[in-house]
C-alpha cells in the first residue's frame, strides 16, 4: 500500500509544530482510497502514463510505494507584526523555487493560489500553468520522486520559510548544512552562471565599508575576488611566450600577496599541492615550490 515517507512527514510535523491554526488533518501526505495517480500515490496506485511518473527520470527512477506529495490546507498566524497565511506562504514558496535556491530543487511543482480565485500552477518542468479549485484553499506541493526515494531531507526551505516570519528565531546546529548548501550553492551559480554571487561588493581589502563579514558567503566571495584577480593576470598573458613556464607563473601569482594567498587557500580549504595536481605535469613542481615560498614569506 502507499505509504508516507519519512521525509514528508518530518515536514508535516515542522509546520503543524509551528503554525498553530493549520487542522492535522489538511497536511496530507497519501491520497485517500479513491486517489488514483498523481504524486499522493506510490507505484500500486499511479496509473498508464500518470504524469508523477512518465516526465521526468528523476520520477521513472523514483518510484516505490512512497507518495511524493504534500497537501497543505488554511492557515493564519500573526508574527513580526504582520499576518502570515496560506497564500502568503504558497507564493513566498513559488518565489523561492523560481529563484533557483538549493533547498527547492526536489520540488517539482507548486499548486496554490495566490488570491483566493484563480489556481496557479508553477511547474518546473513547464507542462502545466493551473489546477482543479481545490487548490483554491489548499496547496499542493510535488516532490521529484528520486529525492523521496532517497529519503533527501526536505525541512530545510520550511524552516526557512518559519525562521524568515519570525517563528524560528534560531537555525538548529544539525541544519547549518543546508544553510551553508544553499549559500554555496549561490556562490556557485553567480560564478559559472554570470553576475554576482550574491549580489554584494567585496572590498579586497578588507579596510573599506564594505568589509566582508565572518559569513561562509562573505568568505567565499572573498575568495572570488581574489580569483578574478588571478584570472585578469592569466588574461594579460595571452600574448606572452606559453613556452616561458616561470614567467607565466610569477605573472599569475604576482597580485596575490603572502597574506592574500594564505586567506584564500585557507578559506578554499586548499593548498599547494591541491592547486597542482590541476595544473599540467610539467608545471605542477614550479606551482608547488612558488606557492610554498610565497606562503613562508
Amino acid at each position: 500500500m502507499t505509504r508516507a515517507p519519512t521525509n514528508l512527514l518530518n515536514v508535516r510535523t515542522l509546520l503543524l509544530s509551528y503554525l498553530k491554526d493549520l487542522d492535522p488533518v489538511a497536511v496530507g501526505i497519501v491520497g485517500d482510497p479513491a486517489h488514483h495517480g498523481g504524486y499522493h500515490c506510490g507505484s500500486d496506485r499511479v496509473v498508464t502514463n500518470d504524469y508523477s511518473v512518465v516526465e521526468s527520470p528523476r520520477d521513472q527512477s523514483g518510484l516505490t510505494l512512497d507518495a511524493s506529495g504534500l497537501d497543505v490546507g488554511s492557515f493564519t498566524v500573526r508574527s513580526g507584526g504582520q499576518t502570515h497565511d496560506l497564500r502568503s506562504f504558497s507564493v513566498w514558496c513559488v518565489q523561492q523555487c523560481a529563484a533557483g535556491t538549493a533547498d527547492t530543487r526536489d520540488i517539482r511543482e507548486i499548486i496554490y493560489s495566490a488570491d483566493g480565485k484563480v489556481v496557479r500552477r508553477w511547474d518546473r518542468l513547464g507542462r502545466r500553468t493551473t489546477g482543479d479549485n481545490s487548490h483554491l484553499w489548499h496547496t499542493h506541493f510535488s516532490f521529484f520522486r528520486d529525492s523521496t526515494k532517497a529519503g533527501r531531507d526536505q525541512t530545510p526551505l520550511f524552516r526557512r520559510y518559519l525562521t524568515t516570519i519570525g517563528l524560528l528565531t534560531t537555525i538548529p546546529e544539525d541544519d547549518m548544512s543546508a544553510q551553508a548548501e544553499n549559500e554555496i550553492h549561490q556562490v556557485y551559480a553567480g560564478l559559472f552562471s554570470g553576475g554576482s554571487s550574491m549580489g554584494r561588493t567585496v572590498d579586497p581589502d578588507g579596510t573599506g565599508p564594505e568589509k566582508a563579514s565572518n559569513s561562509i558567503v562573505a568568505k567565499l566571495d572573498y575568495l572570488m575576488s581574489r580569483l578574478d584577480g588571478v584570472a585578469a593576470g592569466v588574461t594579460t598573458l595571452g600574448g606572452k611566450d606559453w613556452t616561458d613556464e616561470p614567467a607565466i607563473i610569477a605573472g599569475v601569482l604576482a597580485g596575490l600577496s603572502p597574506q592574500r594567498l594564505s586567506e584564500a587557500l585557507t578559506t578554499a580549504g586548499l593548498t599547494p599541492e591541491a592547486i597542482a595536481a590541476a595544473v599540467p605535469p610539467d608545471l605542477a613542481r614550479q606551482v608547488v615550490d612558488e606557492l610554498t615560498a610565497r606562503l613562508s614569506t
